[in-house]
């Protein structure tokens, strides 16, 4: 068989590389598709990657395409892409070379119509609804008159004016403003995260929690209250301790937070005025009610004054109360002087009669028998301190022969203390010998053991330890390299080298001198080797 050159080829067709090929299906997709508007449903959506980036697919009925939206782009979205919604995608078409793919890169985003968003939100509701987020049960009542108010809405707008103003007119408290974006990427999760910080606040904290929250935002359309309705900032609402206020649009715009706040408010002023009452209507109604209970009182005076006048007529006069008093007292005093007569005969005769039986000779003899006793008494009384004063006298000689006979016992008790102590002495080293010849077995023990397992009995046998200028040990060739001082230590002593570079591939080493064998000589015997360091 003869064998064909490229010269003999019958076709004149141009040699294409693949990258070569590829790159100029990239440039002309590109050129040809550079900006297209794609009308599709979303599919396969998980959110932003790791690096910021999105990927996903564009479908119909009949084909599907990949899409991505790069990172820069997601801010200028006014709306988060969520699985399933139908889309008008804005971009270019461009292929990827490493895998012969096409896609779109997405430059503006936008949903397929109200109707498409208006569906969205519905089955969302339905579904929240379901749930028990939107139930009227769960709603709180406003606070009366609320200390601190917490607004959650953009710091640089008109709507955190007009709340301030409003409240500023109306009842004057302490607002704090939780500043978030209101619309584009990223602001659903801001107002949701806002609701829960403003929850989260301890009550004794350097910070005082809120007693209401207000949530607002200006008009729009439906694309700039789509936050509004993200699913985070629903469920946040629902679950805050705090009551809520949604004043999100004008009168006539909804969005799913309304659904789950407790009050709704129709604009942002509107949610000032539910928040805070009047204060000059309250101080008309104290002064009202102030001037009510004056009046209440001064007539329940009134009322009780002529209540006691009424009593007073009742009453009796002095002169009838004192009549029968006065009277029994005349009686008393005319019946008095009789009575102390016939009082003083009766006494005079108890007298007469007791007077009778008191002589002479009987206060005599009574007296007498007085001064007897006491003599008796002062004789008993002088033969009992004699004998207690003989008891103690014999106490005292008892105690003053047993103080003479304490230094003999004391003496007798020393030596008796001596002579344990001396016992103990004895006992003590007894005990010490044989704690040194148990230690001293130990210790021996010990030593053989640790001589078995020191590292210098395997330097015995011929070998020896490698160390590097640290003396640290080398234990692997790789750590040892080319030109370092080691220092090598045999069972008699440490020798110092310098590491060489090994030979080249291919290359033998020459053989190295065989050592002569030395004859190993008896360890001396006595004392153990000493224990060298394992290191």
């Amino acid at each position: 068989m003869t064998s064909l050159t490229a010269s003999d080829s019958s076709t004149n067709l141009s040699e294409y590389s693949v990258s070569e090929l590829s790159g100029s299906i990239k440039r002309t997709v590109e050129n040809a598709f550079d900006h297209v508007r794609v009308r599709g449903e979303i599919s396969g959506y998980r959110g932003q990657h790791s690096s910021g980036h999105a990927y996903f697919s564009l479908k119909d009925d009949r084909a599907r395409i990949d899409a991505v939206i790069w990172k820069g782009t997601f801010p200028r979205i006014r709306f988060r892409p969520e699985e399933g919604m139908e889309v008008i995608a804005t971009g270019k078409i461009t292929t990827f070379p490493g895998s012969s793919k096409y896609q779109i890169v997405i430059e503006n985003l936008e949903p397929a119509g109200a109707g498409a968003l208006m569906a969205l939100i519905e089955e969302r509701r339905r579904r929240l609804a379901a749930e028990g987020l939107f139930d009227q049960d769960r709603k709180r009542p406003l606070p009366f008159l609320p200390q601190v108010i917490g607004v959650v809405t953009s710091p640089t707008g008109a709507v955190i004016r007009d709340i301030l103003h409003r409240i500023s007119d109306r009842f004057p408290v302490h607002v704090i403003v939780w500043p978030v974006k209101v619309q584009g990427e990223g602001s659903g999760d801001e107002v949701a995260a806002a609701i829960r910080g403003f929850n989260a606040i301890a009550p004794d904290g350097p910070v005082k929690k809120p007693d209401v929250l207000i949530v607002a935002r200006g008009g729009g359309s439906l694309e700039d209250l789509w936050s509004f309705n993200d699913e985070a900032v629903v469920r946040a609402a629902a679950e805050s301790e705090i009551p809520l206020i949604s004043a999100v649009g004008h009168e006539t715009d909804w969005t799913l937070i309304d659904h789950a706040a407790d009050m709704r408010a129709p604009t942002p002023t509107g949610a000032a005025e539910m928040a805070v009452p009047v204060k000059a209507d309250l101080d008309a109604q104290v002064a009202n009610l102030t001037a009510r209970l004056r009046g209440c009182a001064s007539r329940q005076m009134d009322l009780r004054r002529q209540s006691v006048r009424a009593l007073v007529r009742a009453l009796p006069s002095l002169d009838q109360l004192l009549a029968l008093p006065r009277r029994r007292f005349d009686e008393a005093a005319a019946g008095l002087g009789r009575g102390l007569e016939r009082t003083t005969v009766a006494k005079r005769r108890v007298f007469e009669r007791a007077s009778s039986g008191l002589r002479l000779e009987l206060l005599t003899n009574r007296l007498a028998q007085q001064r007897q006793l006491l003599a008796d008494r002062l004789g008993r009384g002088e033969h009992y301190l004699e004998r207690q004063l003989l008891r103690e006298r014999g106490r005292v000689a008892r105690f003053e022969a047993s103080l003479n006979a304490l230094p003999a016992r004391l003496a007798g008790q020393l030596q008796r203390e001596r002579q344990h102590l001396a016992a103990l002495a004895r006992q003590a080293d007894t005990a010490i010998s044989h704690r040194l010849v148990r230690s001293r077995s130990a210790i021996v023990a010990q030593d053989r053991v640790l001589q078995s397992l020191s590292y210098t009995n395997v330097l015995k046998r011929g070998f020896a330890v490698i160390r590097d200028e640290d003396d640290r040990p080398l234990t692997r060739a790789a750590d040892v390299g080319t030109g370092r001082i080691v220092s090598m230590q045999f069972a008699d002593g440490r020798v110092a080298a310098v590491t060489g570079q090994e030979g080249e591939a291919g290359e033998r080493p020459a053989a190295l001198p065989q050592p002569k064998r030395r004859t190993q000589k008896p360890e001396p015997s006595g004392d153990a080797p000493k224990q060298g360091s394992l290191f």
